[in-house]
């Protein structure tokens, strides 16, 4: 089978920008390219147009307001908004609430961020387990909480391993116990309807590039009445509300908001379909191959991203594997490199595997634009490769 370009499986990672989206945005680029900030003339009030209408794409995807959409850099960027400017504004007026659930497979932002605020500002954290299938026990969660916890903070798709969370019920849970709720939804849009996360939720976060928007741009949703319990990480002029200072990247806004809004249409609904019939076409080629011993992480079906395929190889090293595949196959391993030294997934572990098996995991991730062809070329490349 002839290929003529690498096979692109790390769409989790980062997606491309979709063309109507670049469309969009490069007339923000050069002729609207006015700050949105300057209020006396024209080019900013074009720009502060298009910046409002983003916001608006933003917020319906959610099912908020406007007015609750902060623009970010980035889902990193917002995840520490949301805990570190809340935590410092309850240590500013005094509060009792000292305490902040993190579940065991959040991302690594949100675990350095709480790691840090237990450091440096003395917060007590608390980590809550996960069952073998990423999902969260939600008995344990339960038993941690009580009336000093300020908040807690689980994301809703997992990055690594595609679990879907049961947003709705950790936050019933919450809400009944009066405990605020922040969710890493970078991965979400992609995964599972949002039409009703602003109701869920109290604090969001959201990134344009895992969802065929552009690098460099990401949202947090604040529940308009947590908008003055948020300290702000960035001073400045004020802009956003004085929640975010800085002048807003008009083109950037443009491409989220418009990736956003196709994320709401009908045709997007059945893309998603599609991926997941992919996804399981994979896997069960994945399971055909007589080369190696092949084990799913994490959840399945509807409990899984539709493009995820998290996949452990008996007896292979996932890193040894990819470098044999290149330039065939763009994939990942959940594992970091700290120092020089190669550290196994974390999520994995939370799930219960042991090193030797995080070490011999790969995360394929597919996209809308993934084909059945691109599938069976991975699927051959494997046989080929695996056991070299």
């Amino acid at each position: 089978m002839e290929i003529k370009k690498p096979i692109y499986m790390d769409y989790q990672a980062t997606t491309p920008v979709a063309t109507e989206v670049l469309e969009k945005m490069l007339p923000y680029f050069t002729d609207n390219f006015g700050n949105p900030h300057s209020s006396d003339h024209i080019y900013g009030w074009k720009s502060a147009e298009a910046v409002e209408l983003a916001a608006v794409q933003v917020s319906d995807m959610i099912g908020v307001d406007k007015d609750e959409i902060i623009f970010t850099s980035g889902a990193s960027e917002s995840n520490n908004l949301a805990l570190f400017g809340l935590a410092r504004s309850e240590l500013l007026k005094g509060g009792k609430r000292r305490r902040i659930i993190i579940s065991a497979i959040e991302h690594k932002c949100v675990i350095d961020s709480a790691r840090k605020l237990q450091s440096e500002y003395d917060f007590q954290i608390d980590v809550v387990g996960v069952d073998e299938d990423g999902l969260v026990r939600i008995s344990e969660l339960e038993s941690l909480l009580d009336n000093d916890v300020l908040l807690v903070s689980i994301m809703a798709v997992n990055n690594e391993v595609g679990t879907i969370q049961n947003v709705n019920k950790i936050s019933g849970l919450l809400k009944s116990s009066n405990i605020l709720f922040h969710s890493d939804c970078a991965q979400a849009p992609l995964a599972m309807d949002m039409a009703n996360f602003g109701t869920e939720t109290d604090l969001l976060s959201l990134s344009a590039h895992k969802i065929y928007g552009p690098k460099g741009i990401g949202a947090l949703y604040i529940r308009r009445d947590l908008k003055n319990q948020i300290e702000p990480l960035i001073n400045g002029g004020g802009q956003q509300y004085g929640l975010r200072s800085g002048t807003v990247p008009t083109p950037l806004c443009v491409g989220m908001g418009y990736a956003c809004g196709l994320v709401n249409d009908g045709e997007f609904e059945q893309k998603k379909i599609a991926l997941q019939e992919k996804r399981d076409y994979f896997i069960e080629r994945l399971f055909n191959l007589h080369s190696a011993r092949v084990s799913v992480n994490g959840a399945v079906g509807e409990q899984r991203h539709p493009g995820n395929v998290n996949v452990r190889f008996e007896g292979v090293n996932a890193h040894d594997l990819l470098n044999r595949l290149q330039p065939i196959l763009a994939a990942s391993t959940g594992s970091a490199c700290n120092s020089g030294i190669i550290e196994s997934s974390y999520v994995l572990k939370a799930l219960g595997l042991s090193p030797e098996e995080a070490e011999s995991s790969v995360r394929f991730s597919l996209g809308f634009e993934t084909s059945r062809n691109d599938i069976d070329y991975v699927i051959a490349s494997l046989k080929q490769k695996i056991h070299i």
